[in-house]
């Protein structure tokens, strides 16, 4: 173990094109991937690094909001602050002419996830672990600690908390198969919302050579018919054996989302992903049950903190696959681990 006290900040904005279409989706053209860097600078030697995803335009908003929100943990050792996390981050959160423009959504929030990823990545380094083994290797208390449960507790106390961390030690052997196994993945570049139609059946075809089972396409278009061949394809290409799933990023209306996905029965959807209006819980919840048994995912980019998912953990039926994003939510990994 090292000790590591913070002694400044930098906030960088890195930019990654893309060509060809990748990455376009029915609301995001540009092809920009964009990452909002916060550095932690210590007296050790060793950084912390935690970043979120943007799209290019407003990564410099972000880089300020870091810079201005992340000051107050300069002074301060990495394993103190670690120590009881949770009331540090609202301390954070609760910065008060910052909060005014947040912080549960937008720039204020990826600012904060980007600090407290950075926060978990410097308290790794010193530790001398990945972070996924110092994350496992916490009691239940020390991860209670690191989290906030305001605005939660009707739906789950740090009491009832801790009851599931230490039930859940008593099988922890079973799960660290996962470590040599790794989980099943998909395929998500298969159909990016720019590429024409041959190029998304020969994407297809390369992913099932690959070894993939289930892959995702971009949908939303304002012609519907567009997106119903193009779902079309994809299943005449794979086959009735590989799992599909649609993307429609929040493009259609609670009743568009009823037919659109109620025309596309005959393919087989396993789930429908950010159909409409992510603040829309019971829109969510309508949609639903009038599709069922196909499913809803929501989480990586809508749906963005923890009051947000506790709704739709409270209605049932509304969010079927739960998406939550470590480099979305505000809390980073610390929020990521409450919401899951």
């Amino acid at each position: 173990m090292t000790s590591a006290r913070i002694t400044g900040i930098s906030a960088i904005d890195r930019r990654f094109d893309l060509e060809g279409g990748a990455g376009t989706d029915a609301v995001h053209s540009g092809a920009i991937y964009a990452y909002a860097v916060c550095r932690l600078h210590t007296d050790a030697g060793i950084d912390g690094d935690g970043m979120v995803l943007t799209l290019g335009p407003g990564n410099e908003l972000v880089c300020q909001a870091i810079e201005g929100l992340a000051q107050q943990l300069v002074g301060r050792e990495i394993h103190e602050l670690m120590a009881d996390f949770g009331p540090v981050w609202a301390s954070i959160s609760d910065s008060p002419a910052y909060r005014w423009i947040g912080p549960h959504k937008g720039v204020v929030h990826l600012a904060l996830a980007s600090i407290t990823n950075a926060c978990f990545d410097l308290w790794a380094k010193a530790e001398g672990v990945p972070l996924w083994k110092l994350l496992t290797d916490l009691s239940p208390e020390q991860i209670t600690s690191l989290l906030d449960f305001r605005y939660v507790e009707d739906a789950l106390t740090r009491d009832e908390a801790l009851g599931i961390l230490t039930a859940a030690r008593e099988t922890r052997a079973e799960r660290e198969s996962i470590i040599e196994n790794g989980f099943p993945g998909y395929d998500t570049s298969v159909g990016w919302f720019n590429y024409p139609d041959d190029q998304i059946v020969e994407n297809a075809k390369r992913a099932i050579d690959k070894g993939f089972t289930a892959m995702k396409l971009k949908v939303g278009s304002k012609d519907a018919t567009r997106d119903i061949r193009r779902v079309g394809l994809i299943r005449d290409t794979v086959g009735a054996d590989t799992t599909l799933m649609i993307d429609v990023n929040q493009q259609w209306t609670v009743q568009q989302a009823i037919d659109i996905t109620m025309r596309l029965r005959d393919a087989d959807i396993y789930w429908v992903e950010e159909p409409t209006d992510p603040d829309d819980v019971i829109g969510h919840q309508t949609i639903a049950r009038a599709v069922h048994p196909t499913r809803i995912a929501l989480g990586e980019h809508g749906v963005a903190g923890k009051v947000l998912f506790k709704n739709y953990l409270q209605s049932p039926q509304a969010m079927a696959f739960n998406q939550v994003d470590a480099l979305r939510v505000g809390n980073g990994v610390s929020e990521f681990i409450l919401i899951r």
